[in-house]
């Protein structure tokens, strides 16, 4: 008796049941035909982790009458994903099924879904309404045969079902609803809409992206060769103006860039506090707090890309201005709703002195920058000597003790996670755009520290490199040529789509074009660790974190240099740090011919030869969170350690538990994986620390976020840093946060940037 017939026997009434073709007709259920297609789709997966028939069964388990084929392979694809926690291998046969559905739905030739994207009629107004630009499908028409060709669909099958439901929620675009790329499609759409009428370019582009060796980031893909391109993934905003006038053209220029995909960070510095005297209308002014309110519901109302995600807007203040405790209250949970604003994001651009005060236990005075101008404007010693006059001419508002502000500080991150904390003198101290004026906030991660000013919006243009990739798994080694290779590509990219990005205001456009920073990060760091054997806090991966860096800054400042052989420098080069011969290295006392010795990179030949020709981008690095591409490639987020070895992701069709697939290999083929430690895990709340029958030599390399000393991510985040000439974004995790040891942490990261590492 056969696999089919068995299943036919133990379900009554399945003889009753018939699925629905894709045209139409009705046909009987043949369990054998489902597992049939469930086993064609298991090539290349190791079928002793995955059980056919189980899955079958399963499947026949939630048939109804007239289930239509789709829903069928939607059903397969669910199941299959549902039992992830049994082997990983599950998640890449349910994304295999969701695809090979998806390729059912779809054309193949990427030259025909272009023509469909582009002639949409919108069926509400009856009017022409193009997907992708007429330039992209006028490209595409001319060059549709190599572009077909260049296409390998089999790509589509190496995503898992996490990244595919990503994509296909948010990424592919849509005709009526209904999803009408593949993400083969979407790569080479995104990377014409990059190259324009450089075929070779988009293709090498389309191949690197295809293979997963890096992504652009969200708004790129989104957006690229489409009517509105817009590229871009973070704006930094300077008010405008302390009036009226100002915060409502500042307010609009923040919904502006919402609308199209971007996030948001903006200081308020300048903004007069609570009480202070209104000369025009012989009033007192408000204060922030009303402020920050209408910013809240703009940030809610309008979100990034027509619901692709919330609006994200980050609202920077210095600690010296006097609603500075109503400011970092207002994402309290707890509090009268008119002094609250629960989605904005909040964050300190702390002075040095500050810290200095907290240290010391001294006074700490608030002063209204109204009544105390010029504040905002400098950094370092120039800030010292005029916040120190002020206080000298008794022009504060209030003085309080400086911990009393901190614990307030402290109170409200343990109960909201914000503030975030970035340190201004660092900031500016060690940016290649110190010369042209003070940099005064970050965006929302905290990895972009660019110049702004009231007609200058600066601009960031993301990509993250997917780590894990340059790892050779049958030798153990790291591929840093190849990392070098993949990096230049990036930077040429990111350079191109400072050219082709749509900006929402021109005050964007203008930063951009003077500047033309870059942000390149990376994805799967602990990926490349676990690959490697390497446990996250070991000095093997200490070494191995300053070292990826160290490539991927050289690689960078190499092909920016060639490109301003090609191109001219940016607008702005002379007077910066680099024009005069001063790299990220030497802000932090790092020698970089002693580098040379163990990495062998020609740090002396690159310096000559930037000395010489200059750089087409002033800003390189910039490690982000990669919260959503990261997803898409199955990699851990960022350089962030695991948090846990067993997690949930979210999809419409449900919540799916995953186990670190890492760890699955290893107890899998330890011949330990069973049901009981799996929930033995899950009871451990995702460690293994305390698990009898694991094999010690495991579980240093599986310690989550929580089982490693913050101090030890701090310090990886340190040996990174000379790389890294905007910022990095760095989270910090305690299972039982107080007032000591939070202030510990922050006060040995602040001693980490404020001071030469040497």
């Amino acid at each position: 008796m056969s696999s089919g017939q068995k299943l036919l026997r133990e379900f009554s009434g399945i003889d009753k049941i018939y699925v629905v073709k894709r045209d139409g007709r009705n046909e009987a259920i043949h369990c054998e035909k489902i597992t049939k297609r469930i086993r064609a789709m298991c090539y290349g997966l190791n079928e002793s982790y995955i059980d056919v028939e189980a899955v079958t069964k399963r499947v026949v388990s939630g048939l109804y009458p007239g289930v239509t084929t789709v829903e069928l392979d939607n059903l397969a694809a669910e199941t299959c994903a549902s039992m992830i926690t049994k082997h990983h291998e599950y998640a890449i046969l349910a994304a295999r099924l969701t695809v090979s559905n998806l390729h059912k739905e779809t054309k193949s030739r990427f030259s025909d879904v272009v023509e469909d994207l582009y002639c949409y009629i919108n069926p509400r107004t009856k009017k022409h309404s193009p997907l992708v630009s007429k330039s992209l499908r006028d490209f595409v028409r001319e060059n549709a045969e190599r572009l077909n060709d260049a296409i390998d669909y089999q790509r589509d099958y190496t995503y898992n079902y996490f990244g595919f439901k990503t994509l296909e929620r948010s990424y592919l675009l849509k005709i009526n609803g209904k999803v009408h790329e593949r993400p083969q499609h979407m790569l080479m759409r995104v990377s014409i809409g990059i190259h324009t009428s450089d075929i070779d370019s988009a293709i090498e582009t389309y191949n690197l992206m295809s293979e997963k060796w890096f992504t652009h980031a969200s708004p790129t893909l989104f957006n690229a060769g489409t009517p509105k391109p817009q590229l871009s993934s973070c704006f930094l905003i300077t008010m405008k103006d302390d009036s009226i006038e100002g915060i409502y053209d500042t307010l609009k220029e923040c919904a502006v860039i919402s609308k199209n995909a971007g996030g948001i960070g903006l200081n308020v510095h300048n903004i007069r506090s609570r009480g202070t005297y209104i000369a025009g209308t012989n009033g007192d002014s408000n204060g922030i707090v009303p402020m920050l309110r209408v910013f809240n519901s703009t940030a809610r109302y309008v979100d990034q890309g027509g619901n692709k995600r919330p609006g994200a807007f980050a609202m920077y203040l210095e600690p010296w201005h006097p609603d500075v405790f109503q400011f970092i209250e207002m994402r309290k949970n707890t509090g009268a709703e008119e002094i609250r604003a629960r989605d904005l994001f909040f964050a300190l651009w702390i002075p040095d002195l500050f810290m200095r005060r907290v240290e010391s236990n001294d006074k700490w005075t608030l002063m209204d920058p109204h009544e105390c101008p010029g504040l905002p404007e400098v950094w370092g010693e120039d800030f010292d000597t005029l916040y120190e006059k002020y206080e000298r001419e008794g022009r504060g508002k209030q003085t309080v003790k400086a911990q009393e502000l901190w614990y307030a500080i402290i109170e409200c991150q343990i109960e909201t996670g914000n503030p975030f904390m970035l340190y201004k003198d660092s900031c500016n101290r060690k940016s290649n755009h110190q010369h042209l004026g003070t940099i005064r906030c970050s965006n929302l991660c905290t990895e972009i520290v660019e110049y702004s000013s009231p007609d200058e919006t600066a601009v960031c243009n993301l990509a993250s490199i997917s780590l894990g990739k340059f790892v050779n798994r049958d030798n153990l080694t790291f591929d840093f040529a190849k990392l070098q290779e993949v990096t230049k590509v990036v930077t040429k990219n990111l350079n191109k789509v400072i050219d082709v990005t749509f900006y929402p205001v021109e005050e964007a456009r203008r930063s951009n074009m003077r500047h033309r920073p870059i942000g390149i990060g990376v994805q799967g760091l602990a990926d490349a660790f676990c690959l490697l054997r390497y446990p996250f806090d070991s000095p093997e991966a200490a070494d191995l974190n300053k070292r990826i860096f160290e490539t991927m800054y050289f690689a960078s400042l190499d092909a920016s240099c060639q490109l301003a052989v090609d191109q001219g420098t940016y607008e702005s080069y002379q007077g910066s740090p680099v024009s005069k011969g001063i790299l990220q290295p030497d802000m932090w006392g790092v020698d970089t011919e002693e580098l040379s010795k163990v990495s062998g990179l020609d740090w002396s030949g690159l310096r000559a030869r930037i000395n010489k020709y200059g750089l087409r981008n002033s800003l390189l690095l910039a490690p982000m969170p990669t919260a959503s591409t990261s997803q898409i490639l199955g990699n851990n987020e960022s350089t962030e350690p695991f948090t846990s070895n067993v997690f949930s992701r979210r999809v419409l069709s449900g919540e799916f538990q995953i186990v670190n697939p890492y760890l699955l290999d290893d107890l899998t083929k330890l011949g330990l994986w069973s049901e009981e430690l799996k929930t033995a895990i899950v009871l451990n709340q995702g460690s293994i620390q305390h698990i009898d029958g694991i094999p010690k030599e495991l579980k240093p390399l599986y310690k989550t976020v929580w089982e490693i000393s913050q101090k030890k991510i701090i310090d990886m985040a340190a040996g990174r840093a000379p790389f890294i000439d905007q910022s990095q974004s760095l989270n910090l995790h305690l299972a039982q946060p107080n007032y000591g040891k939070i202030t510990s942490m922050h006060f040995y990261t602040w001693r980490k940037v404020c001071y030469i590492i040497s």
